[in-house]
């Protein structure tokens, strides 16, 4: 592991406790970048042995150290995740590919849990993204432009398409608006030829989970709504780990 892998590995805790932050901030329209964290039942600032990730929890047996209430659990389990990140990508990847491999986990971690809990995409987060995806896989990684350019716009189009025929055809909305704008945000990290990769292995997830429900005989609705933000998430990643499921199988 060199030094941008120990730098990536060790900035995975950190990296979650905002993740956490954002997560609970964002939807409710506070400050998230600025302002003190506080306790949610005492309203006491905390402190920076409350903030340690993952450890301050540990110390604490997950309870204020003032009011005694109890500290989410989410908050534990995103740092872990994120650390989780940090780790599994400075362990596969070298140099600047590895914190770029991870930064791209943490964001998709974030905007999975922002549609989970309350099915919204936020422009804020998936067009940075793309951004991102652009800047790093040009710029850093060397990617020659033109895939990662046409992997944004096809991405955000064919979506943006089904939506529109969607719609046309069954007279409701079937995809978020937010749909389209990651899709396209993971185009301009992947490269339009893993485009359709992400699209299976995001299918394979949200399959996997109906199955689930179905196989633990937990009711399900067919007309009920799915965050499709965050299977598409999860085919991002994988697809950014094995590459391009037609290059994977070639002979």
């Amino acid at each position: 592991m060199d030094a941008w892998g120990l730098f990536t590995a060790l900035a995975g805790p950190v990296v979650g406790s905002f993740v956490g932050l954002v997560s609970i901030r964002l939807p409710a329209g506070a400050a998230w970048i600025w302002g003190r964290s506080r306790c949610a039942s005492c309203e006491r600032s905390l402190r920076v042995i409350d903030l340690a990730p993952l450890l301050s929890y540990a110390i604490s047996q997950g309870r204020c150290r003032s009011c005694g209430a109890s500290i989410p659990w989410r908050y534990p389990v995103i740092e872990a995740g994120c650390l989780a990140i940090g780790v599994v990508s400075a362990l596969g990847q070298s140099g600047p590919a590895a914190l770029a491999t991870a930064l791209l986990g943490w964001w998709l971690l974030l905007i999975a849990l922002l549609d989970a809990e309350h099915f919204w995409l936020p422009d804020l987060l998936t067009i940075p993204l793309g951004l991102a995806g652009l800047a790093l896989t040009i710029g850093a990684l060397g990617q020659p432009p033109l895939p990662q350019v046409i992997g944004a716009i096809v991405g955000y189009g064919a979506l943006a398409l089904i939506a529109k025929v969607y719609e046309a055809v069954r007279g409701r909305e079937g995809l978020g608006g937010g749909d389209p704008r990651l899709l396209g945000a993971i185009g301009a990290w992947v490269g339009w030829e893993a485009l359709p990769s992400v699209l299976i292995w995001a299918c394979a997830a949200g399959l996997s989970l109906v199955a689930a429900k179905l196989i633990a005989r937990r009711r399900f609705d067919p007309a009920a709504a799915l965050p499709f933000g965050v299977f598409l998430a999860i085919g991002a990643w994988l697809t950014w780990w094995t590459g391009p499921l037609h290059r994977l199988y070639a002979p």
